[in-house]
């Protein structure tokens, strides 16, 4: 028992350092997008980058390992561009989802810019994916996105709190078909951007030629 809690301990620290350096990241990368420093300061800061990542690429993983802090079982992803806190790409959304209905709140800075001020329309598209996919995860019959239709009404304005929701709303035997849509916190019920999205869960033959090697225990 002793040694469990020792690595639960272990894990919930490793978790707690990739999201601080998740952190810094976003940070990093918030300010990079929104400098106006001189051209000498840009590039004194980009040998300093350099040197700090030194390190972090002695020890890589491959494409077919999970992340040593990830538990794919209990839905945690470091990594994942959109939720992982450990992610420079991710916002990160933060998201509650049951029974079939998610709800997430992020707020999108100068890094996901399209048209001056506002989201670009993959990154709409790429957080109601990811919004949909927890809310027919939360229904009890997770699968894989196969269609996602979205509907821009009017653009996402960067710097300022959204509110994402997604619904299953509809089941057939496999194939699940959830809606989303995309709004400001302030105003909730005004849709800036929709999405209809078709999920079908996989057979146990397709899921093991698709993720078959990152489905087989890690090698102590």
């Amino acid at each position: 028992m002793t040694d469990r809690l020792q690595s639960i301990d272990r894990l919930l620290e490793r978790r707690e350092a990739i999201s601080d350096l998740g952190d810094a990241l976003r940070l990093l990368i918030e300010h990079a997008t929104a400098t106006e420093a001189p051209t000498d300061e840009l590039r004194r800061a980009a040998e300093r980058i350099r040197q700090a990542t030194g390190p972090l690429g002695e020890r890589i993983r491959t494409r077919s390992e999970v992340a040593a802090a990830d538990d794919l079982l209990g839905g945690v992803r470091m990594y994942n561009p959109v939720i992982g806190r450990g992610s420079a790409l991710a916002p990160p959304v933060h998201i509650e989802s049951s029974a079939g209905v998610a709800v997430g709140t992020c707020t999108l800075g100068l890094a996901y810019e399209g048209p001056p001020m506002y989201a670009h329309g993959g990154v709409s598209a790429m957080l109601l994916d990811q919004m949909l996919g927890h809310a027919v995860t939360s229904s009890g019959n997770p699968g894989m996105t196969v269609r996602l239709d979205t509907a821009y009404r009017k653009p996402v304005p960067l710097m300022t709190a959204l509110r994402l929701t997604a619904e299953v709303s509809q089941v057939e035997g496999r194939r699940v078909t959830a809606v989303g849509a995309i709004a400001t916190a302030e105003r909730p019920d005004e849709a800036l951007v929709t999405a209809t999205g078709l999920f079908v869960a996989l057979r146990a033959e397709q899921a093991q030629r698709l993720f078959g090697p990152v489905m087989r225990p890690r090698a102590s």
